[in-house]
């Protein structure tokens, strides 16, 4: 399952630079899928809709750092544990229980994000 930046998030920036898919953004910040991944031009997203990595998309949220859930993949094949909440001061770094996905579909998102 992905993980979540709960609002009790204080806005510290200690979580972002751990991400290693860059799924990680500041309060108010658009974002892409293409940001520090190899997605280009359009593409079929894990549940087989279609986008434009290149596209900006809304904020997720406008007041505390929050987590793309299409690019967290729980920091699997990188490391042992989710390193945003490893880092968390406030431990606000939680399992999305609406993004639950099996260690084998994580791998198989790094894989799609990280074009292995």
């Amino acid at each position: 399952m992905a993980i979540i930046i709960t609002d009790e998030c204080i806005n510290c920036d200690a979580c972002i630079s751990e991400c290693p898919n860059n799924a990680i953004y500041e309060p108010d910040q658009e974002w892409s899928y293409s940001d520090e991944t190899a997605l280009s031009g359009t593409i079929t997203l894990p549940n087989g809709e279609e986008a434009d990595a290149d596209a900006e998309n809304d904020p997720i949220s406008d007041e505390f750092y929050f987590i793309v859930p299409d690019k967290c993949t729980e920091c699997k094949g990188f490391h042992d544990e989710p390193q945003c909440a490893s880092v968390c001061p406030v431990d606000c770094c939680v399992p999305d229980d609406d993004h639950v996905e099996t260690e084998e579909e994580l791998l198989s998102k790094k894989a799609w994000l990280h074009a292995e």
